[in-house]
């Protein structure tokens, strides 16, 4: 009989991501709100070439401390800022003691409304200082929120297979946020999507939170952080792109009952342009060359969230707008020509009239 293990060092990142702009210019947003660069922090053997392009923006934010079951946040706001828009809230409550709690903490962090209240309102906040650097500023309704439950060390030297082989049904209920007993169907489902570097860490994904045993696992935050707001921006772009979609139909049909076609055009070729500057900006956020564990992380979270899912149904949605764009111009063109046409005819009748005229006035 194992005893159970005891966290000595650790802590719990609880991330909000927020859509809250067209585009952020960071460099302008760096000197208005005294902030840093953040940088993903290399500190395994491999190519230093797993870098974000561009850079985000880290500011911490000053905040309360928010009772979440036995635990409390610490009493600040980690923020970070990325130019396409998006924000990522972040809440630290530290840890220690046994693992056997963390189910329980889970399951309170579970829809904690006061979080979730609280990085709205640094997000308001936020857009507040950075003013006209934030173009086209709005907050979207959609929220898309993560815990990594970030474990650094035991009390007692811990092999990281020990926690799927061992102790699987406690992770696997930490990362369910779930503090009952679950099936091992269950349980295996939650823990199908894990590795690690060496004999001492290991890393567990799931949908809504991530487990993760590494002395030194800041760039693996930093990775969730970025998927989990990559996810939060390809769920607001389909969304956006369903009621575009929706208002494509709608204009088709009011061009049949004769409605003129032409501000509907521009509004959805600016939507198909704002688009498709968003998602390639989303999915190229991150250079995946030469870093290869981070690169699995990548892969593997990326997996986890159905990104690849979500990415086709971004590109089959973007070419349906292109191809009723296209179907919109041409009808305006045709529209046009045979006005055009018709003004002809009427400035050759015309012509015939007065002529008629002349030759008649002339007798």
């Amino acid at each position: 009989m194992h005893s159970e293990p005891v966290i000595a060092r650790g802590a719990c990142h609880v991330l909000f991501a927020y859509e809250v702009a067209q585009a952020i210019d960071l460099d302008a947003a760096e000197a208005r709100l005294a902030a840093e660069r953040q940088t993903v922090k290399h500190k395994r053997r491999a190519p230093a070439f797993f870098e974000y392009r561009p850079p985000p923006l880290r500011v911490t934010r000053p905040g309360v401390a928010h009772a979440v079951g036995n635990h409390a946040t610490a009493p600040a706001a980690d923020v970070v800022v990325y130019d396409f828009g998006a924000v990522s809230v972040g809440y630290e409550i530290p840890l220690a003691g046994p693992l056997g709690a963390l189910p329980a903490l889970a399951d309170a962090l579970w829809g904690h409304a006061g979080l979730l209240a609280d990085s709205r309102r640094q997000v308001e906040a936020l857009l507040g200082a950075l003013e006209d650097t934030a173009v086209r500023p709005r907050i979207a309704d959609s929220v898309e929120d993560y815990a990594i439950f970030h474990i650094e060390a035991f009390t007692e030297p811990l092999a990281g297979a020990a926690l799927w082989e061992e102790y699987g049904h406690t992770v696997a209920q930490i990362l369910r946020a779930e503090p009952r007993a679950l099936s091992q169907q269950e349980v295996g489902d939650a823990l199908s999507s894990r590795l690690a570097f060496g004999p001492a860490d290991a890393t567990f994904i799931d949908t809504d939170a991530a487990l993760v045993f590494d002395a030194e696992g800041d760039d693996v935050l930093a990775v969730l952080e970025l998927v989990n707001t990559q996810l939060m921006e390809m769920r607001f772009l389909d969304e956006q792109l369903d009621d575009a979609l929706e208002r494509a139909y709608e204009a088709l049909l009011a061009r049949r009952r004769g409605r003129h076609h032409g501000p509907d055009i521009e509004r959805l070729a600016q939507l198909q342009l704002d688009s498709a500057i968003l998602f390639e900006q989303v999915t190229n956020a991150v250079k995946l060359v030469g870093e290869q564990y981070l690169a699995r992380v990548y892969a593997l979270v990326s997996r986890r969230f159905h990104l690849a899912e979500w990415d086709a149904s971004i590109t089959r949605k973007l070419e349906t707008m292109d191809s009723i764009y296209s179907k919109m111009a041409d009808r305006a063109a045709t529209r046009r020509m045979e006005t055009l046409e018709w003004i002809i005819i009427g400035l050759i009748a015309i012509e015939l009239v007065l002529s008629l005229l002349t030759a008649f006035g002339s007798r």
